[in-house]
């Protein structure tokens, strides 16, 4: 009965939807040295990237993690693991998961509080790190995978972003990504 209401719900292409408003239930809970951001996710338009985010998420791979660039007017960016390493620093930037997602470009705006990742030169080369947008960054669009968005500790990503980088845009202060949660979106309130 099961297998044949989802057989039915998939022909119809409803089943899909379910799946997506199930994933859409969730945010992610940023907990950084500046304090706490949420984020939504948008698996409607970039289920591989949602996935993925909170597969690494779950298993604690951006724990203990640093922003390790940061644009005043443009973006913070963090996710990778060499970050944990401070011996590593001249590599920051580099590390990744050990695998690529494939883009999933879309008509979503890099607008302020998007979250989306980063990647090389090769548009299938984003792996675990990520930016959240601190101003609007159209040029972004169509060419970087956003996944979801800031809904919650604007103030933290103004913290984040204004702080006085050297070299590399590196902060000069490492704020650090203690932990990144998957929750429930009514816990996060």
């Amino acid at each position: 009965m099961i297998k044949s209401l989802f057989a039915l719900l998939t022909a119809f292409g409803i089943a899909g939807t379910i799946a997506s408003a199930e994933d859409a239930k969730e945010v992610a809970v940023l907990k950084t040295s500046k304090g706490e951001m949420v984020l939504e996710f948008w698996p409607d338009v970039a289920p591989k990237h949602v996935a993925n985010f909170k597969k690494l998420a779950k298993d604690g791979f951006y724990d203990g993690t640093a922003f390790h660039r940061v644009i005043k007017g443009f973006m913070i960016q963090g996710g990778d693991p060499l970050t944990k390493d401070p011996s590593k620093e001249s590599e920051w930037g580099t590390g990744g998961p050990g695998y690529k997602v494939d883009a999933e470009f879309n008509k979503k705006p890099h607008a302020r509080g998007v979250l989306s990742m980063a990647r090389s030169q090769d548009p299938n080369s984003a792996g675990s790190q990520f930016f959240i947008c601190h101003d609007d960054a159209s040029s972004l669009d169509g060419k970087y995978t956003g996944f979801g968005k800031l809904i919650k500790g604007d103030e933290v990503l103004e913290k984040i972003a204004t702080t006085l980088t050297g070299p590399k845009d590196r902060p000069k202060e490492k704020i650090t990504l203690e932990s990144v949660k998957i929750v429930p979106a009514d816990s996060a309130k």
